[in-house]
């Protein structure tokens, strides 16, 4: 079997979905049911029966895209992963792992690799938070970890539910119907940029990762008391803002004296009112996005932050509310999946790095239904999630190539 990845081809499709955007370029912004979202998904859904893929979408709005194997009843190997993205964010994350996956599909068909277990493209739907504060909305929905009736309620920030968001977009199917039956997969593969500088700086082009980390995330509301800027003296006053600030940089303490690298606390939202330069805050909200490889030690992490919020809110006269989002555990990747990287990594003869994911991805939660794994590829400094986030192109088609013959050796040749 000889496998060739189209790399201009695939390149020139990673640009044309970066134009589906709500921002200029090189930003792109693509928020989950939005007009911008809905072309990008119709585009991919194109170019997905362009390669004579059997397409369908659930009720969430996760996109399944088939290569029907030789045995057609038994459970598929997938790839896959999303096209949203959050506010001036780049043109790879995720979007590598959907292309990538598509073309990998194209290399073993044009290769004359017959399936013996189905390969399924799956493009996750509202991966990103933005629009309603949970990650991983379809992949959830999918492994049955967050519950349907749970789902419903989650709210944007105009006050509209995941039902009517849903729904306005023309996906009317039942939530609960979103969840897979076991043993849907035999295994699940996703390839994406590392988030991250390990593979640059070991100047590797590959990682095959380990175990994902655990992330929890908060909404913490902080209610002081408003006034003029001017008619309230120092002594008397009850800032929700000040306390918002010592406790941001409390919790930037708390992460940096866990005693572990692997420990990140991120308070990425702080919503003031009423948000004139003559008023004192009187309402605060913020959110807090805390992960690590250790369980334990995240959720230690998170009782010391809580214990001086108690502290801060004492003293300085403020009402601290905190709102549980999402606490989740953190995953091994499938020692069957990592093993056929591996051997795809060495049959081209590439070297790669074994590594810890602390970014969490659809995959974490797909861990829960069938063996997983990842395949990262280096993107530049590390950075991601900002309109300078970029991928070599060499190394973007040797993720796909690796991809494919991981997915070769996960479905399996069918008999002539």
């Amino acid at each position: 079997m000889k496998l060739e990845i189209d790399q201009q081809g695939l390149l020139s499709q990673l640009e044309t979905l970066a134009t589906f955007s709500g921002a200029e370029p090189p930003a792109v912004t693509r928020i989950v049911f939005t007009p911008t979202d809905l072309k990008a998904r119709a585009w991919v859904i194109a170019r997905c029966e362009e390669a004579k893929l059997a397409v369908r979408q659930d009720a969430i709005g996760n996109i399944f895209a088939r290569w029907t194997g030789a045995d057609a009843a038994a459970p598929a190997v997938g790839t896959g992963s999303h096209i949203d993205a959050i506010p001036n964010a780049g043109k790879y994350d995720g979007v590598v792992g959907v292309l990538g996956g598509l073309e990998a599909i194209r290399a073993l068909q044009r290769s004359g690799f017959r399936p013996k277990h189905s390969i399924e493209l799956l493009v996750f739907a509202t991966e990103e938070p933005t629009r309603f504060g949970i990650g991983c909305l379809g992949s959830r929905l999918l492994s049955g970890t967050l519950s349907a009736k749970d789902a419903a309620k989650l709210k944007d920030r105009d006050g509209e539910s995941v039902d009517e968001v849903r729904r306005k977009a023309g996906f009317n199917g039942n939530l609960q119907d979103v969840k897979l039956p076991k043993g849907y997969y035999k295994a699940f593969v996703e390839l994406h940029i590392e988030q991250g500088p390990l593979l640059e700086r070991a100047k590797t082009s590959l990682g095959i990762v380990k175990s994902i980390a655990a992330p929890a995330s908060f909404r913490v509301s902080i209610d002081g008391a408003g006034g003029h800027a001017g008619g309230v003296l120092m002594p008397d006053r009850k800032d929700a803002l000040c306390a918002a600030a010592e406790l941001i940089l409390a919790i930037e303490k708390a992460a940096h004296t866990s005693g572990a690298l692997d420990t990140v606390a991120t308070v990425g939202v702080c919503d003031v009112f009423p948000g004139a330069v003559n008023s004192i805050p009187s309402r605060v909200g913020i959110t807090l996005d805390i992960r690590d490889t250790d369980l334990a030690r995240r959720d230690g992490v998170m009782q010391t932050i809580e214990g001086v919020s108690r502290e801060i809110g004492a003293r300085r006269q403020v009402s601290i509310q905190w709102e549980l989002v999402n606490a989740d555990a953190p995953a091994d990747c499938a020692p069957e999946v990592r093993a056929a990287l591996a051997d795809s990594c060495r049959e081209h003869g590439f070297p790669f790095l074994e590594m810890v994911s602390r970014a969490y991805h659809d995959s974490l939660f797909i861990s829960r239904i069938a063996p997983t794994g990842m395949l990262f590829i280096p993107c530049r400094n590390g950075y991601s999630h900002r309109p300078d986030e970029y991928a070599a192109p060499e190394d973007i088609a040797r993720g796909a190539l690796v991809l494919a013959e991981s997915l070769a050796k996960l479905s399996g040749r069918a008999e002539a």
